[in-house]
C-alpha cells in the first residue's frame, strides 16, 4: 500500500457524465500522480462507456489507471462496495460520476491525510442544487448552503461524537458518497463484519460511522463540491421507501450500536426517525404488498419501543432536530 489514494468511479450508462467526470479528474490530480491510483467500475453499461475509459486510460498513462467492468448490473451498492473493497492505497475516496467537484478538492484531500496523523474519515462540505429548477437547496437545521456545520479542519474533537452529531443533522449528508473519504483498512473492517451491508442503501453511514470511531475525522467548513437533488431511490423502486425508513436506518442504527456506539444515541436515533416517517409511504406499501409491508413495519415498531423505555431511563436526553427524512439528500440508483 504504497500510495496514498484511489479515486474510484462507479458508473452505469453515463459515458457523456464519467466523460466531465474524468476530464475534471486529469486537471485536478496534476502533480499527485504518483501518489493517487484512478478506478473506474463499470456496471455492465451498454452504452460507449467502455470506449471513455479506454481513451482516458491512454491520455493518462502517466497514472495508475484501472478499469473494472461487471459481467452484469450488480446495483448500485454492489458496484460501490467493490470500488471501496478494491482499493489498495492507504485511503479512498468513491465519487459519482456526475458530482460537480471543484479541482482543488484534490489537493486538499491529500494534503490533510499526508499531514494529520491518525486521520480516519473526511467529509467534504458541500452545497446542494435541484435538479429541476437549478436552485440552492439550503438544509433546514442548518444555516447558509453548508450541508455540514460541525467545522473540524484539524481533526481535533471526538471522532465518534462528531459523527454522532452530523447524522443527527442529517442521514442524507453522511449518505453522500461523493463528499466521504475513508481510511482503507478501516472500511474493508467495517464490511467485513457487517456483509450484509451491500444489501442496505444506507449503509455508508455505518461505514463513516465505524471509520469516525476508530480515528480522527475532519468536517470541512469550506464546499468543495456540489449535489444534485431530486434524484432518489424511492423514485425509482416502488418498495425503496418502505424499506429505507423502516429497515435500513434501523439497522445501520443498531449496527453503529454494535460497533461502539450508545444505547442512548441509538435509541435516540431510532425515535427520531421513527418521529420523521412518512406515513403515507406505508399505507400506500400497505395497499399494494400488504403482506411485505406489515412484516417490514412490525419489527420497527418493536426496536422504536425498545428505544422508547430505554430514553425514559435517561431523560436528560432530548431527541435532536434534524432535517426530515423525505428532503435528505440520497443518491441516485444510476452508478
Amino acid at each position: 500500500m504504497n500510495k496514498l489514494l484511489t479515486i474510484a468511479i462507479p458508473t452505469y450508462n453515463r459515458a457523456n457524465s464519467l466523460e466531465r467526470q474524468l476530464e475534471w479528474l486529469s486537471k485536478a490530480i496534476k502533480g499527485y500522480e504518483c501518489e493517487c491510483e484512478i478506478l473506474v467500475s463499470d456496471n455492465c453499461s451498454t452504452d460507449n462507456t467502455q470506449e471513455i475509459i479506454q481513451k482516458w486510460q491512454y491520455t493518462l498513462n502517466n497514472i495508475t489507471f484501472i478499469s473494472n467492468r461487471n459481467s452484469e448490473n450488480l446495483g448500485v451498492m454492489r458496484n460501490i462496495i467493490y470500488c471501496l473493497s478494491s482499493a489498495n492505497t492507504k485511503y479512498v475516496w468513491t465519487i459519482g460520476d456526475d458530482d460537480p467537484i471543484q479541482e482543488r478538492a484534490v489537493s486538499y484531500v491529500i494534503e490533510k491525510i499526508k499531514r494529520i496523523e491518525d486521520l480516519s474519515l473526511v467529509f467534504l462540505n458541500f452545497s446542494g442544487k435541484n435538479k429541476i429548477t437549478g436552485e440552492a437547496v439550503h438544509p433546514p437545521t442548518i444555516c447558509g448552503n453548508c450541508w455540514f456545520d460541525a467545522d473540524t479542519e484539524n481533526g481535533e474533537g471526538d471522532g465518534k461524537a462528531i459523527f454522532e452529531y452530523c447524522f443527527t443533522k442529517s442521514v442524507g449528508a453522511v449518505i453522500f458518497l461523493t463528499a466521504t473519504i475513508y481510511r482503507t483498512d478501516l472500511v474493508k473492517r467495517a464490511l467485513q463484519i457487517w456483509p450484509n451491508a451491500i444489501n442496505n442503501w444506507i449503509s455508508l453511514a455505518y461505514l463513516a460511522g465505524y471509520c469516525a470511531a476508530n480515528g480522527k475525522i475532519i468536517v470541512t467548513k469550506d464546499t468543495y463540491l456540489e449535489c444534485i437533488i431530486g434524484v432518489s431511490y424511492w423514485q425509482e423502486e416502488p418498495k425503496s421507501a418502505l424499506l429505507m425508513q423502516y429497515k435500513h436506518i434501523p439497522e445501520v442504527i443498531l449496527k453503529l450500536q454494535e460497533n461502539g456506539y450508545s444505547k442512548q444515541f441509538s435509541g435516540k436515533m431510532m425515535l427520531h426517525n421513527f418521529r420523521e416517517i412518512n406515513l403515507r409511504v406505508f399505507l400506500g406499501a400497505l395497499r399494494r404488498w400488504p403482506v411485505s409491508a406489515i412484516q417490514t413495519v412490525v419489527p420497527f415498531l418493536a426496536l422504536v419501543t425498545i428505544s422508547a423505555f430505554e430514553i425514559m431511563a435517561y431523560p436528560e436526553l432530548k431527541i435532536a432536530e434534524s432535517q426530515p427524512i423525505s428532503n435528505q439528500i440520497v443518491r441516485s440508483n444510476k452508478e
